[in-house]
């Protein structure tokens, strides 16, 4: 307290039991514990499991496209996607027309991976939603309106 000033207790209090930052915030690291723990035995984390769905397309995606929908800066997903690249689930290779351009491209290690990950989803996925007050699509609805 340098000039004897503080911010009252009751701002403390409102904020928590009202922010909305502070509950997703809180809300997305239970979500990522508890898909972390189904995924865990097959070598995944929640992250990796959203990254590599987000590849599993009929074209390869640029890196652009990737970080936009997971709304992610592309020196976050360049380091989420180096140990995907190691454990040899995705390549990361030029676009053919403009070399600057990186497309990625799900292996076939890659789709193993995530065909395995995919029951292990559904089931924790669904227990999760039995969890919720209202339906989950209200809930994502709400969600993607702050987006």
């Amino acid at each position: 307290m340098r000039n004897g000033k503080s911010v009252p207790y009751d701002t403390t209090i409102l904020v928590r039991d009202t922010c909305l930052c502070l509950h997703v915030q809180r809300a997305a690291r239970a979500l990522a514990r508890h898909f972390d723990d189904a995924l865990r035995p097959i070598g995944l984390t929640s992250g990796q499991f959203s990254l590599l769905m987000s590849l599993n397309r009929p074209a390869p995606p640029t890196m652009k496209d990737v970080a936009s929908l997971l709304v992610m800066d592309r020196t976050t997903l360049t380091a989420a996607l180096k140990p995907l690249e190691r454990n040899g689930w995705i390549t990361v290779a030029p676009d053919k027309d403009d070399r600057r351009v990186k497309r990625l491209s799900l292996t076939a290690d890659g789709s193993a991976v995530l065909l395995r990950a995919v029951p292990i989803w559904k089931k924790s996925h669904g227990a999760l939603e039995k969890k919720l007050t209202r339906s989950g699509d209200a809930l994502r609805k709400d969600l993607m309106a702050l987006l």
